[in-house]
């Protein structure tokens, strides 16, 4: 299968370490490639920052439905655009969100999401809402450091560390999911830490739970259902 991973902002940023992060994921046979935006921001943290992506990430939605790719995975937690994409794609389309999420719901009861900032907790709570999940969503916290400020991985583990073990501390969790899939590399690390100080929590990686998750449905044949996503009158697309 061929997968394509849209990094819904501007610029190569974040290419190089995307794409070494999907590398780690992806299985044998399975082929990928990474695309940013011709237009958007720097970085997604609001639901303004989304609405502006939107358009570039459909753009590339039309590009990968002519190249015949097989699935597309939107690499934000905020999972931006992913159903209007669903709307003119025949693959499966996700973003961070949505895989991750479900996936812990196997795991435990309570799930956990640690996030980057304050300003991203409306995006996370519309879309708990959005997936029926307000129940078993223990939590939403975060860590207080931008997408462009996760790079220092020592700073980044200790703050989700400390916001993790409160959560289950607190009955809030017992499955914690990485709430930014800008966090790369760190999921089995604070997995391990979160064990060492007495407490075995599942974390799962908003990245691998993506990847995962498209491959099980390419092998399985599905695709977005029709019923639900309706493909939109040509004019539509052509503002």
């Amino acid at each position: 299968m061929h997968l394509r991973v849209i990094v819904p902002v501007i610029g190569d940023t974040f290419a190089q370490s995307v794409g070494a992060e999907i590398t780690a994921w992806v299985s044998h046979g399975t082929t990928f490639d990474v695309v940013a935006l011709a237009r958007g921001t720097a970085s997604i943290e609001s639901e303004y920052d989304e609405a502006l992506a939107a358009p570039g990430i459909l753009d590339r939605i039309d590009e990968a439905s002519i190249d015949g790719v097989d699935a597309v995975f939107v690499t934000c937690f905020g999972d931006p655009a992913v159903h209007a994409a669903r709307e003119i794609a025949d693959y499966p389309v996700v973003g961070g969100f949505e895989p991750a999420v479900l996936h812990a719901l196997s795991l435990g009861e309570r799930v956990g999401i640690i996030t980057v900032l304050p300003n991203v907790l409306p995006m996370l709570r519309s879309l708990t809402r959005r997936y029926g999940l307000s129940e078993r969503i223990g939590c939403i916290r975060v860590v207080d450091l931008p997408v462009l400020g996760l790079e220092d991985h020592e700073l980044l583990l200790d703050r989700l560390h400390a916001e993790a073990s409160e959560a289950v501390a607190k009955g809030e969790a017992d499955v914690i999911v990485l709430g930014c899939t800008g966090m790369l590399g760190v999921a089995a690390a604070l997995q391990r830490r979160l064990e060492e100080n007495g407490t075995y929590v599942p974390v799962v990686d908003p990245t691998g739970a993506a990847v995962t998750w498209l491959e099980s449905s390419v092998r399985l044949g599905v695709r977005p259902s029709r019923t639900t996503y309706m493909r939109p009158p040509v004019k539509a697309r052509s503002v």
